[in-house]
C-alpha cells in the first residue's frame, strides 16, 4: 500500500492538494480544496475518480474551481458523492448547487450528493439530490465523533482539525492503516511452509483457543501471530492551509500531527510580516517552521505563499523556514 499526492496550482496562486490511497486492490482519491485551475491539473477521468472532496473553508480561493468538478459529476452514481466542510459551509454548498438552472432535471438523474459539517465532536449531513435540481437539503441523523476522527478509508483513515481563520477552517490528516508482515525468514526458520493459512495469520487477533492448520497440522494462532507478525506505521500526510498559528494553535497542532510523515501546510507571510499575518489570520514561514519542530513529522511542505513576494522573496521565505526545521521545501517546480 501506499499514499502518494500532488500539491495543484502555483506559487501565488490558488492551491488545493490532491492524495491517492492504493491498497494494491483499489485506490481511493482525495481532493483536499478546489482553488481556481486547480481541478484542472488533474484532468477530466481524474476527476470523475474522486471519492472525497474536503474543503478547508469556503474563501473564493479554494471553491472557485468547483464548477469543472461538479459539471463532471453532478450525476455520477457509480460511486458515492461526498463533501467535507467546516462549520457554516454546508450553506455555501447548497449555494453552489443551486446556482445553475435546472428545469431539464427528472426521475431519470439519480445522483445523490452527501455533504457533511465538521463540528467540534460531531458530524451533521444533509443529502441533495440530483433529481430534485438540488433543492432540498435533506437532513441525516447527526453523529458523534471523537479525538480528531471524521471517516475511515479502505487501509487508510482520516481525521480533521477545526483550524481559525476569523470563520471556521478544517486541517486534515490521512493517515495509512499500520503495515502487517509476515516474518518469512523466521517462518522458514521454524520449518512452516506458506499457503492460503497466511491469510488468517495476519488478520484479526486470534481467537482464544483457535488453530490454523499448516502441511496437515494444527497450530496455536495466538502465539503465531506474536512471532511471525511484525507492524510498521502506514503513510501520513496532512493539508493544513489558512490558520492563525497562535500558541494555543500550534500546541494542538503539533500533538494532532506528531510523527505524520508530510505536512502541506500554508506558509503565507514571511516571518517579518507577522503584523500582516496578524490581519488576515494567516501563518509565518516561522510559525510554521516551528510547529513542525515541535511535531516531530518527517517533512514540510509550504504552500499558499502571498503573491507579494516573487521567487527570490520565496527562496528567502523557505530559507526562514529551513533554518528552524530543516526539511522544509517548496512543492516541486515552484523553485
Amino acid at each position: 500500500m501506499s499514499v502518494s499526492f500532488q500539491v495543484l496550482g502555483q506559487p501565488g496562486r490558488d492551491n488545493a492538494l490532491y492524495v491517492k490511497v492504493d491498497t494494491g486492490q483499489a485506490q481511493t482519491r482525495l481532493l483536499l480544496d478546489c482553488g481556481d485551475g486547480c481541478p484542472h491539473q488533474l484532468g477530466p477521468s481524474e476527476l470523475r475518480e474522486i471519492d472525497h472532496l474536503c474543503f478547508s473553508h469556503l474563501h473564493m480561493d479554494h471553491v472557485a474551481g468547483f464548477d469543472l468538478f461538479f459539471r463532471l459529476n453532478f450525476d455520477r452514481i457509480g460511486k458515492p458523492n461526498r463533501i467535507w466542510v467546516p462549520l457554516g459551509g454546508g450553506e455555501v454548498i447548497h449555494h453552489r448547487f443551486r446556482g445553475f438552472t435546472w428545469n431539464l432535471v427528472d426521475d431519470r438523474q439519480r445522483g445523490e450528493w452527501l455533504v457533511s459539517e465538521i463540528g467540534s465532536g460531531w458530524v451533521r449531513s444533509a443529502r441533495y439530490l440530483a433529481r430534485e435540481g438540488f433543492r432540498t437539503a435533506h437532513a441525516e441523523p447527526e453523529r458523534t465523533r471523537h479525538d480528531h476522527a471524521l471517516f475511515d478509508g479502505d487501509g487508510f483513515t482520516v481525521e480533521a482539525v477545526l483550524l481559525d481563520h476569523g470563520t471556521p477552517s478544517a486541517g486534515y490528516i490521512v493517515r495509512e492503516h499500520p503495515r502487517v508482515n509476515v516474518d518469512t525468514a523466521r517462518l522458514v526458520a521454524i520449518g512452516l511452509t506458506p499457503g492460503p493459512w497466511v491469510r488468517r495469520l495476519r488478520g484479526l487477533p486470534a481467537a482464544p483457543g483457535e488453530t490454523v492448520t499448516v502441511n496437515g497440522v494444527e497450530h496455536p494462532l495466538g502465539p503465531l501471530q506474536v512471532e511471525l507478525l511484525t507492524t510498521t506505521p502506514g503513510d501520513s500526510i496532512a493539508y493544513l492551509t489558512d490558520f492563525r498559528m497562535t500558541p494555543p494553535t500550534c500546541d494542538a497542532l503539533a500533538e494532532a500531527l506528531c510523527g505524520v510523515g508530510i505536512v502541506v501546510c500554508e506558509s503565507q507571510y514571511r516571518a517579518a510580516d507577522v503584523a500582516l499575518a496578524d490581519a488576515a489570520m494567516h501563518s509565518t514561514s516561522a510559525e510554521v517552521a516551528r510547529m513542525a519542530t515541535k511535531a516531530k513529522i518527517g517533512r514540510l511542505i509550504l504552500i499558499h505563499i502571498s503573491d507579494r513576494y516573487d521567487a527570490t522573496a520565496r527562496r528567502e521565505l523557505l530559507a526562514e523556514a529551513q533554518a528552524i526545521f530543516a526539511n522544509t521545501s517548496l512543492p516541486e517546480g515552484w523553485e
